[in-house]
């Protein structure tokens, strides 16, 4: 995979009689990107059609004020954005919005709009559950109190899948439909830069990263390149880690009597 070389600027530190400035004063400007599939050949454009969905955030390093400093990604400098509570709904056998970021802490509903059963769950990296059968008309709430990147099925339904990814730095975008990335208010800084895209699967949990530094003179992501996205839906087996049954439209354990 590769990646666009960022410019390492090192901030000079403030006079120590100086007061440290209040982070309203910092200064930020709007960081850019554009993701491309890798080995495509038409530069801004995937190969069959539609770029897949990427989501890219920063954590700063510690000990940024050298360019000699080691590596450290904690985020203890930025402030956690605020905890929600956000929807992740099922109708026609499919999950809306396929794709959610979510504040670490913050509560996620599951309604299941559909006229029959579902039994969604994740035991991947990043929150694992399973909230069981449950009806249409009726929620399950799951709150996602960590940082991670949680891969979300139906043990019913194969075709269903989503992904939440909970975060702890307010600085992260999601690519539009051509690609392109953008962050704004990114204060002047090192930074981890974390990425994660719809092709890599359940089976590379682990977003991609590198270091990066946000400058005046440095605010490009440059191109990402990322996995091309294959098939229709995210392969992967049921709760029990064994390949799904038929359908059975007619069983009474999937529909909905009442």
């Amino acid at each position: 995979m590769l990646w666009a070389a960022a410019a390492v600027v090192c901030p000079q530190p403030a006079p120590l009689a100086a007061a440290t400035p209040a982070a309203s004063t910092l200064a930020a400007t709007t960081v850019r990107g554009r993701v491309e599939v890798a080995g495509s050949p038409n530069t801004g454009r995937k190969r069959h059609g539609t770029i897949p969905v990427t989501v890219v955030w920063l954590t700063p390093m510690v000990g940024a004020s050298t360019s000699n400093d080691s590596a450290d990604d904690s985020g203890a400098s930025m402030p956690a954005p605020p905890v929600q509570t956000l929807r992740l709904v099922q109708k026609n056998k499919t999950f809306d919005p396929h794709i959610l970021v979510v504040p670490a802490g913050s509560l996620v509903e599951f309604p299941n709009r559909d006229p029959f059963f579902h039994n969604v769950f994740s035991l991947f990296e990043g929150k694992r559950f399973d909230l069981g059968l449950y009806e249409a008309g009726t929620t399950r709430m799951v709150r996602f109190d960590r940082s991670g990147i949680s891969y979300i099925f139906c043990n019913i339904h194969p075709e269903m899948s989503a992904v939440v990814i909970t975060l702890t730095t307010p600085l992260y975008a999601i690519s539009n439909v051509d690609g392109q990335l953008s962050l704004p208010d990114v204060p002047f800084g090192r930074y981890l830069l974390h990425i994660w895209s719809e092709g890599m699967g359940p089976e590379n949990a682990q977003p991609v990263t590198r270091e990066v530094t946000i400058a005046e003179n440095a605010s490009s992501l440059g191109v990402i390149r990322v996995p091309e996205l294959s098939g229709g839906r995210m392969a992967h087996k049921n709760k029990y880690g064994r390949e799904y049954d038929e359908p059975t439209p007619n069983s009474s354990v999937y529909t909905n009597q009442h």
